[in-house]
């Protein structure tokens, strides 16, 4: 990450200014930031701060110190047993050994680091031994990526000081490059893995032999990870920068380019592996951790480095998705890039704790420091973040290889925020290295956070990130020789001087791949960032943020669950019952704030409680509470019990659609059942008032029709008992949160209010957003629109009996040439995929999210409401099977009915996006239909695999 903080507002600015701007619209927005933050808080003394740096330095040589006593000139040291690991010497570690390629990576990879801490001198000794020690012809496989980022970006930070140093006059005046040609040597051995037909380079190569040959051991892979062919822009942009040789960034560009194509294009996101000379996605799970994280990051930096436009527009891109799909702040869910809906895992990596220090480089800070602080509450509660935790914050892999990203978006934090507290942070940090990492021989990685064991490793970014993010954390500018704004930090956080951007442009910065998607102007207001809207005139702004974090992994209750039972059996009541509580009651709102229970409106229209009893008024309303939450839960279990129902079918009839258009619909738990009775036809008409929740003002206009009604304000049997009084003969509830579809969102099922619904007797069912438009598009224009409501869509030639029918519906459906003739129910479904089945896929969903819910809110605490208009009403149905074998099962019997639904889907959607276009005249190809429908399921299983 780098403080370099983004392009210059205002007019356009030459491209040959452009870097010397980004670097000083950093420091004003960082000095700016740190006057307005020092006011507000009790700031750490000079005395201290430099205390703190020292301990990093000393903690630095010891680390280092035994690298070159005990282990140099190996790749890594062995801190437990004080010797070098060099490869093949020591039993494989699998794929972490593709890092070690026998050239003393870890003194490479530390080089620009002995500058930052002023250690020129060893610096220059250390420059003099990689020249004269190290080979880099080896006869290893190595990995692409790891050689890329730590020993290409190792000797390109080191030579970007190098010079600085000899231009200041005292240091490195023998220096001619010699690390710049190094760099331009392993270059050219990593320019043969980019040989294949999509531009995406193998993942591994042979430093001596290429890919391919026998000798080389390497070249048969098909799989690489996204961040793996798409972390390789800045250093082989700035080798061709630094001599003149384009090949390097074009082909880092190429690469870059082929990934953008391939983003899945309805929700803007990429998978985890991609297959390199095919292009398919083989992992479709997206999130912001291991796998895909520095290909985010290096979409923003190489527009900050390079001064590409269509960097920038790529990565606002991905992050209008990202904050749309995968953040749920402060947690960072992985989705499936075809359902982004749905949540692909229960559990967050380590990794993505570099986000927060990427959104502060794009200027968002609030989320920024949401995921931060929770992050930083696992580690006071771990003292290191586990390699991967649960959503409830339990350890789920629980090694900790002294990663330091946290570190890096501390630092990054407190450079944009000036806040004190994240010099606590880095102290904490400091601390638990000293006390629970450090060893004799260095510092050695966490086997387990739980147990406190230890593991003989010591990774060279160790030594190239933790320290330096550390010290500058506490250095003062008169601290470092050099200035750091001139420079962007590379995802190892090696340095790269800004000035690069208009040295050797010699690449077209065109973007010819495809237009972009249209955003929202608001996601490009963060592209400067502004103090005065990053820092309201609040010094306790991001304490404000923070605080109700402070105890979101602290799950301890203040009374205990035996003390509640005892309540209920001696007849205690809270002053607000589950089954009473509406969530747009004012009232019950206030009462809930006096209890601890904060009500959290989630992205899907859902409503999540959790309650933090240290925030109850009193400890007997935090009792009242927790009882509050237990009837809750309660409820939901046995709503959960209730029968899940399937998706049901809104059929078009009216002209000129003649049942063409089929819509997915959502079922509810109550009224007239249309698997168990005829379906219903009727015209639509909208209710006034629009979400139906009073007595309707337009009684005529429903009388004998099916209601349209808008989602909010109150529960659905409220909504569905005022349209039958006007004498509607069904209902049609639409998604009031714009944009969602069930292409992308699970099914659900409307939910009752908790009371008899027997006397709703019409038949109700929800769309989506999206699919509601197409009724309302019609209705403007066409003003008559009749719709079907069924179980499942019928065969046109039922519908249309009878009717005058154009020839070209006739000559578009088989059935109609012989109408006499009785059809099957194989028959009804029609060669273009008309027919909607109520197959299982879209009950999986449901099912599926579900499964999600139940995982992510499996304490007391926290709970999710099914549905912003019945608050009462929890999650449709709760799993008891693994989800992913049910989805397989039902498929392979229902194969044809789902691939129906597929196409119907894809049918609704192109649709909806050109209302210019007849709507009955798109098909999708079936290649395309079958590919789809084998993405979903794939994507399923992927869901059960635990692998980074």
């Amino acid at each position: 990450m780098s403080e370099a903080g983004g392009r210059g507002c205002g007019s356009p600015v030459p491209q040959r200014a452009r870097w010397r701007l980004v670097a000083a619209t950093a420091a004003f927005c960082l000095v700016s930031a740190t006057s307005v933050w020092t006011a507000g808080a009790e700031p750490m003394s000079r005395e201290e701060k430099q205390k703190l740096g020292n301990q990093v330095l000393e903690m630095f040589d010891h680390a280092y110190g035994n690298y070159m006593e005990h282990a140099y000139p190996a790749d890594e040291l062995m801190p437990l047993t004080c010797r070098g690991r060099v490869r093949g010497q020591e039993p494989s570690r699998g794929d972490v050994d593709d890092a070690l390629g026998k050239f003393s990576l870890t003194l490479i990879d530390s080089l620009d680091t002995l500058v930052v801490l002023n250690k020129t001198k060893e610096f220059e000794d250390a420059v003099r031994k990689v020249l004269r020690d190290v080979n880099l012809d080896n006869d290893v496989v190595v990995s692409v990526f790891e050689t890329n980022i730590r020993v290409l970006g190792g000797l390109l930070g080191g030579h970007s000081l190098a010079i600085m140093l000899k231009e200041k006059g005292e240091y490195m005046q023998w220096y001619n490059d010699e690390l710049l040609q190094m760099a331009k040597q392993l270059g050219y051995k990593l320019l043969p893995a980019f040989n294949t037909t999509s531009g995406l380079p193998y993942p591994r190569i042979n430093l001596k032999f290429g890919i391919r040959k026998p000798e080389a051991r390497t070249g048969t892979e098909t799989d690489t990870c996204t961040a793996c062919a798409g972390t390789l822009i800045l250093e082989f942009a700035a080798l061709s920068r630094f001599t003149g040789a384009t090949i390097f960034e074009e082909y880092a560009r190429k690469a870059l380019d082929f990934l953008w194509e391939k983003r899945q294009r309805s929700s803007n996101l990429v998978g985890v592996t991609i297959n390199i000379h095919t292009g398919d996605w083989v992992r479709k799970d997206s999130g912001v951790g291991a796998g895909i994280d520095s290909y985010y990051e290096y979409l923003l930096k190489a527009y900050v480095l390079l001064g590409d436009d269509s960097f920038l527009e790529r990565f606002n891109t991905h992050y209008d998705a990202i904050m749309r799909y995968i953040s749920q702040p402060p947690l960072l869910l992985d989705v499936h890039i075809h359902k982004p809906m749905l949540n692909a895992r229960t559990w967050m990596d380590a990794l993505l704790a570099f986000f927060p220090g990427l959104q502060v480089l794009k200027g968002d800070i609030r989320p920024a420091i949401e995921t931060h602080e929770m992050l930083y509450q696992v580690i006071k509660k771990h003292n290191f973040l586990p390699e991967a935790f649960t959503t409830d914050f339990r350890v789920h892999w629980a090694q900790h290889p002294l990663r330091p990203e946290f570190a890096e978006s501390t630092y990054f934090l407190y450079k944009a925020t000036g806040d004190p507290y994240y010099l606590e942070v880095g102290k904490t940090l400091i601390e638990n290295l000293n006390k629970y990492a450090r060893v004799p021989c260095g510092f050695a990685a966490m086997k387990d956070v739980r147990t406190g064991s230890h593991e003989d490793r010591m990774d060279s970014f160790f030594l190239a990130e933790m320290f330096k993010y550390l010290y500058l954390l506490f250095a003062d500018k008169e601290d470092i020789i050099f200035d750091i704004e001139d420079y962007i930090f590379t995802t190892e956080a090696h340095l790269l001087p800004l000035w690069l951007s208009t040295t050797n442009q010699s690449i077209s910065k065109k973007n010819t791949t495809s237009e972009y998607t249209e955003l929202d102007d608001s996601n490009f207001d963060w592209t400067c960032p502004n103090t005065q809207i990053l820092f309201p005139n609040d010094p306790l702004y991001a304490q404000s943020i923070r605080e109700p974090l402070k105890n979101v992994v602290d799950k301890s209750c203040p009374r205990g669950i035996i003390r509640v039972e005892e309540s209920f059996r001696s007849g205690a009541k809270p002053p607000l019952r589950a089954r009473d509580f509406m969530a747009t009651n004012p009232e019950h709102l206030e009462i809930l704030k006096k209890m601890g229970v904060s009500l959290i409106h989630l992205k899907d229209g859902r409503v999540q409680l959790v309650q933090h009893a240290i925030q109850a008024a009193s400890s007997i309303d935090a009792e009242d509470g927790l009882r509050f939450m237990q009837e809750m839960i309660e409820l939901s279990s046995q709503q959960q019990k209730e029968q899940q129902l399937p998706p049901r079918a809104v059929q078009i009839v009216s002209h000129p659609f003649f049942g063409r258009v089929v819509l997915t619909a959502g079922p509810a738990q109550f009224g007239l059942d249309l698997s168990k009775h005829k379906e219903t036809r009727g015209f639509v008409a909208s209710s006034k008032p629009s979400n139906g929740c009073s007595e309707l003002t337009n009684p005529e206009a429903v009388m004998g029709k099916i209601a349209l009604i808008q989602r909010g304000q109150c529960m659905f049997a409220e909504k569905a008992r005022n349209i039958q009084n006007a004498g509607a003969i069904g209902g049609i509830v639409i998604d009031d949160n714009e944009g969602s579809s069930s292409d992308t969102a699970p099914l659900f099922q409307m939910a009752g209010d908790g009371k008899d619904t027997d006397d709703i007797k019409i038949p109700m069912l929800f769309l989506f957003s999206k699919e509601g438009s197409i009724i309302l598009d019609a209705i403007r224009e066409y003003e008559e629109v009749e719709v079907l409501l069924s179980d499942k869509a019928k065969d046109r030639a039922a519908i249309l009996k009878g009717k005058m029918i154009p020839s070209y519906i006739i000559n578009s459906n088989p059935e109609m040439e012989n109408e006499e003739q009785p059809s099957s129910e194989n028959d009804s479904q029609n060669q273009s995929g008309e027919q909607i089945s109520s197959s299982s896929q879209e009950v999986d969903l449901v099912d599926q999210e579900s499964s999600e819910e139940n995982s992510l809110n499996s304490h007391p605490e926290s709970l999710s409401l099914a549905d912003m208009d019945n608050a009462a009403s929890i999650s449709p149905s709760e799993q008891t099977s693994n989800p992913t074998e049910n989805h397989e099962t039902t498929n392979l019997n229902g194969e044809c009915t789902d691939l129906d639904n597929q196409l119907q889907e894809q049918s609704e959607t192109e649709e909806d996006s050109n209302p210019n276009v007849s709507w009955g005249k798109k098909v999708q190809p079936i290649d395309s239909i079958l590919a789809d429908w084998n993405e979903d399921i794939e994507a399923f299983e992927m869901m059960e695999k635990d692998e980074l």
